[in-house]
């Protein structure tokens, strides 16, 4: 799988976003160099607004912009906007429906290596998920990535959209479609188990239902692309089928993905669900694809909790 950068994607929809409507503006909290948005200030320089590095005052000021009919974009860290400025997402943007864009990097172990657990965010999405009135997208590569902004854009109210390191495995075509609220059937080799994904270890869930067709387990693979609003039809339809479920998330296993099918299993059709993300454990730095393996968010995770659904079914 080739490599592509989600914030170069998101940063190169933006600039056609801005092109056709002069209403757009970025908001950043000195975090310019960080997102790639440099082509974006050299563009449109009077719609760039660094507050520098002060998430809660850039949220604030972007709720100021949105409430005179502009159409703010965030850019920063994933945690520095969905904790530090928590409050304000929640009190300023979300309670008067502000049509507000968060858009949150180094998103999990995949994306903060560097600079180990002050930057690896891996609670972001359950945080967002419990404030009412946000969306939350996940998309799972550059060409997603691409596509969803332009999704989001015409979403009525506020959205955080996570992005990643920077270096992401390319698992969709360009021309692959990507929806807000509706989940992505990407591999389907029969009913045996539901394999839900979503973000950017994507390509390390397409590995499992791989090896699980080679040893004769018929996998459907699920890209959730994103986890509010849930394309609950179509999870629902699968893990009915299915009889049990399998999620594999670059998140805290609390609060993500794996709640999120758990929640809508308990609701609509209990089956057993096998979660496989971060234990509730803070993880330590190291290169992505060596932590996602220290941590048991692997393909052969996958796989062998697969086997263990499928025998005790």
């Amino acid at each position: 799988m080739s490599i592509k950068s989600t914030r170069e994607a998101f940063i190169r929809a933006l600039i056609e976003l801005a092109e056709r409507d002069e209403s757009y503006a970025l908001v950043s909290a000195d975090s310019m160099a960080a997102a790639r948005a440099i082509p974006f200030k050299e563009k449109f320089p009077h719609r760039v607004f660094d507050v520098g590095i002060a998430e809660q005052c850039a949220v604030d000021f972007a709720a100021g912009l949105a409430s005179t009919g502009l159409k703010p974009f965030v850019v920063t860290y994933c945690g520095f906007i969905t904790m530090r400025a928590c409050e304000q997402m929640r009190t300023f943007v979300a309670y008067p429906e502000l049509p507000v864009r968060f858009i949150g990097f180094n998103g999990g172990l995949f994306g903060g290596e560097r600079e180990g657990v002050t930057h690896q965010f891996f609670e972001d999405l359950g945080i967002v998920r419990t404030i009412p009135g946000i969306s939350v997208a996940t998309p799972a590569d550059a060409n997603q990535v691409y596509k969803m902004t332009f999704e989001i854009a015409d979403v009525d109210g506020p959205v955080y959209m996570r992005l990643c390191s920077g270096r992401e495995h390319e698992v969709y075509s360009e021309d692959a479609e990507c929806k807000m609220g509706k989940a992505n059937i990407v591999c389907d080799y029969g009913r045996d188990v539901a394999v839900f994904s979503n973000g950017y270890i994507l390509n390390r869930a397409i590995e499992a239902v791989e090896a699980l067709k080679m040893d004769g387990v018929n996998a459907v693979l699920i890209d959730v692309t994103s986890l509010k609003p849930l394309d609950t039809d179509t999870i629902v339809k699968l893990i009915s089928e299915c009889k049990c479920a399998v999620t594999i998330e670059d998140h805290n296993i609390i609060g993500g993905l794996g709640s999120a099918i758990c929640e809508t299993a308990a609701e609509h059709c209990p089956v057993p669900v096998k979660r496989i993300g971060l234990a509730d454990i803070y993880p330590r730095s190291g290169h992505p694809e060596q932590l996602l393996d220290h941590y048991g968010i692997t393909s052969k995770a996958v796989v062998e909790a697969t086997k263990q659904l499928v025998a005790q079914r």
